[in-house]
């Protein structure tokens, strides 16, 4: 599994549109399920300005014919279209749901919520985007708790995405919803992963839990560095 913030498909200052290099990127590497925040649903201006733009949604442009399966939760709707999170899967997605915790009067976000099949195995799924202040994410987090704990006991999970945790507060609250975070529990710390170039901020997260055995997955700085404002993390996980 995978997750990166596409950065609405621009490089990190806005400079080019990056779409099709990041698919070619995420095809190689062939993750399973896919975690994707800031991703484009529609917008007609750049549409109109850029003429390598997508003539579909970014999600379905990611997916192509790798990923057969894809959900979408809206996140921030505007003049020109709107954005969210996204989870493209091997596997069928049995249902989804997109949960609104945004903070009135601030910034829209989401989190994505997916049952997918995987061989018979219920698995849930969770894309998440959380907040730029720390007490809009604690509340957040909260909300996300209370949706992990809502799903049948002994189920496996896994939410990923960008949790925007540079004060390093969400690892203690999801240890108390019985996750682990694939980077911290290896190596004591999330992984690097802002500003891709140099990243210096631990802001993007894997969390899983009833999940047997997992293993962070290491990421080369090239192609990643230039495709996103946000260097993907990657992890193995067995059921």
């Amino acid at each position: 599994m995978l997750t990166v913030n596409t950065h609405k498909g621009f490089t990190f200052f806005k400079r080019k549109v990056i779409l099709h290099e990041l698919r070619e990127a995420l095809r190689r590497l062939a993750p399973d399920i896919v975690f994707l925040q800031e991703v484009v649903g529609e917008h007609v201006l750049h549409a109109s300005r850029h003429a390598h733009w997508p003539e579909t949604s970014h999600y379905e442009f990611l997916a192509d014919e790798l990923w057969p399966q894809y959900a979408y939760g809206r996140n921030a709707v505007y003049t020109e279209g709107h954005h969210g999170n996204a989870i493209l899967s091997k596997y069928p997605i049995v249902s989804y749901d997109n949960h609104d915790v945004s903070i009135e009067g601030h910034e829209a976000r989401g989190m994505l919520h997916c049952v997918i099949d995987r061989q018979g195995t219920p698995l849930h799924a969770v894309c998440v985007h959380l907040g730029l202040r720390q007490r809009h994410r604690s509340r957040q987090l909260a909300r996300l708790c209370a949706l992990m704990h809502a799903q049948p006991e002994g189920e496996p999970m896994l939410v990923a995405g960008d949790f925007n945790d540079w004060r390093l507060r969400a690892d203690a609250v999801m240890h108390e919803c019985g996750a682990a975070e694939v980077f911290s529990a290896s190596f004591g710390k999330p992984a690097r992963t802002f500003p891709a170039r140099f990243p210096l901020l631990r802001l993007d997260r894997i969390y899983v839990r009833n999940i047997r055995h997992w293993r962070p997955l290491p990421m080369a700085a090239r192609p990643w560095a230039v495709l996103s404002d946000h260097m993907p993390i990657a992890a193995e996980v067995m059921l």
